[in-house]
C-alpha cells in the first residue's frame, strides 16, 4: 500500500505511486470570466455612446440659442434704426407743407342759429387770421337750429379735403367734422347753438402747429413680434 492511500481504504481505492492526482478546473468558471469580460465592455460602450448623444444635443442646443440670440440683437437694432429714422424725420420743414396755409382755404361761414349777425362777425375775424372767405348766409334747411355744438366744418372727402378741414377746425372748439359730395375746393363753417366766438388766435395758432408737428408718418407696423 502506498502512502497516499488513506487508511482502511484499498483495492480499486489504492493509490499508487508517490505524485498527488492533477485536478482539472471546472469548464463554467472560464465561461462566466468571458461573460464578465463581456458585459463590461458593452456598458462601457453604452455608456460612451450616451455621452456622444449628451454632447450632439447640447451643441445644437447651444447653436440655436446663440442664432436666436443673434437674430434677435439684429432685429432690435433694425428696430432702433427705424425708430431714430423715424425721430430724425419727424419736424423736418417739408412736414408744414403737408397742410394747407389758411390763405389757399375758402371758407363759407353759414349761422345755424337764430342769433343774427354771427356769420358776418365770424367771417371778418376768419380773413382777420389769413382765411379766404366766401359766401356768408344762413346755413340751410338741413341745418338750420340742428347744431348743438359749437359748429360744424363740412367739405369734400379725400386726403386734400381732410387737410383743409384740419386747418379750419383749430379755429373753432369742439366741432364736427363732416363730408359731402362737393366738386370744389371751399368748406362751410356752419355756426351751432353752442358758439360764442372763435377760438382764441394763440389758441389757434398753437393748434395749427399740433397739426404740423403730429404730420402723418411712415405706414408700417411696430417692433413687438
Amino acid at each position: 500500500m502506498s502512502m497516499l492511500t488513506p487508511p482502511g481504504m484499498g483495492g480499486k481505492y489504492r493509490i499508487t505511486g508517490n505524485r498527488y492526482p492533477r485536478m482539472r478546473r471546472p469548464r463554467h468558471r472560464r465561461r462566466i470570466v468571458l461573460a464578465s469580460i463581456a458585459t463590461v465592455c458593452a456598458l462601457s460602450l453604452a455608456a460612451w455612446g450616451t455621452l456622444q448623444l449628451i454632447d450632439i444635443f447640447s451643441g445644437s442646443s447651444s447653436a440655436n440659442a446663440s442664432s436666436g440670440h443673434d437674430k434677435s440683437k439684429g432685429k432690435g437694432a433694425e428696430c432702433t434704426t427705424d425708430a431714430k429714422s423715424q425721430a430724425a424725420e419727424k419736424g423736418k420743414p417739408g412736414d408744414a407743407a403737408k397742410l394747407p396755409e389758411p390763405d389757399t382755404i375758402e371758407v363759407n361761414v353759414l349761422n345755424a342759429t337764430d342769433r343774427s349777425g354771427l356769420a358776418k362777425s365770424t367771417a371778418d375775424e376768419l380773413k382777420k387770421r389769413g382765411f379766404k372767405v366766401g359766401e356768408v348766409a344762413n346755413a340751410p334747411d338741413e341745418f338750420d337750429g340742428k347744431v348743438k355744438k359749437t359748429g360744424v366744418v363740412l367739405g369734400a372727402p379725400g386726403e386734400d379735403g381732410v387737410a383743409r378741414l384740419k386747418v379750419l377746425s383749430t379755429q373753432l372748439t369742439d366741432a364736427d367734422t363732416r363730408f359731402d359730395e362737393r366738386k370744389g375746393d371751399d368748406v362751410d363753417l356752419i355756426i351751432g347753438d353752442a358758439y360764442k366766438k372763435l377760438a382764441k388766435e394763440k389758441e389757434a395758432e398753437d393748434a395749427l402747429e399740433g397739426l404740423t408737428a403730429t404730420a402723418p408718418s411712415s405706414s408700417g407696423r411696430g417692433c413687438s413680434d
